[in-house]
């Protein structure tokens, strides 16, 4: 979820570094963080859902990515998926990549340290490896990782995570009771024909339009040659 719409805007046009992690790129600008993982050449979208499960909006989305044949990153809260562990095993069994969002998505514990940033990382993980038998290594800092200390930073990648920030958005945390157009309108304005897309929506349980937006959204990045990853 966005910290600062503003600096989600002043991160569009700010400078790019381009550093090398894990065998692949991460191009971070000052809020995003776009992966390349691979070497194939194309245009590609990775589709990222932040603060799940929940009971009401993520099947939804599960049933749209099987209709289309998609795979997706779900960055989960541990606290929440506890209790909703078979939809966590469903996005598994599907072929889509669980990653750390948080346990608890309480920003000022989360970040008061770095023990605090890892001791949540790692309690979101017990709860991923109980679905999939093994830690993830995938991260999204809450909020993202904007603004945050190189400290905090450091202390994740040192942790064996790749984090991932993102490049478009489909603003479902950023417009209130927006529809499933206004969201289909913003992920393909954010997107802005990039060769590498990260895209940021959400599967809390009021995002009931983004479920709804997914579909023609889905078509739209098809219809304009773009293939579909996980990471």
């Amino acid at each position: 979820m966005n910290r600062n719409f503003t600096a989600f805007c002043a991160a569009m046009f700010a400078s790019a570094l381009i550093i090398a992690f894990c065998g692949g790129f991460w191009l971070k600008s000052s809020t995003f963080a776009l992966a390349d993982t691979s070497s194939s050449s194309g245009k590609c979208v990775y589709l990222t859902f932040d603060d799940g499960p929940s009971d009401k909006v993520t099947p939804k989305i599960l049933d749209a990515l099987k209709e289309e044949n998609v795979k997706a990153t779900f960055f989960i809260i541990g606290r929440q998926a506890q209790t909703r562990l078979p939809i966590l095993k469903r996005a598994f069994a599907e072929g889509h990549t669980l990653g750390v969002h948080s346990y608890s998505h309480e920003y000022r514990k989360i970040y008061s340290s770095e023990q605090s940033l890892l001791k949540d990382i790692d309690d979101c993980n017990e709860v991923i490896k109980s679905v999939t038998g093994k830690y993830s290594d995938v991260y999204r800092f809450p909020g993202g990782s904007y603004g945050l200390s190189n400290s905090l930073i450091s202390a994740v990648t040192s942790h064996g995570m790749r984090y991932v920030d993102w490049n478009a958005s489909v603003r479902d945390a950023e417009i209130y009771e927006a529809t499933p157009e206004q969201l289909y309108t913003a992920a393909v304005t954010t997107a802005s024909n990039s060769q590498r897309i990260v895209l940021l929506a959400h599967d809390s349980t009021t995002k009931s339009s983004t479920a709804e937006a997914l579909r023609e959204i889905i078509h739209y990045f098809k219809n304009n040659g773009y293939s579909f990853k996980a990471f």
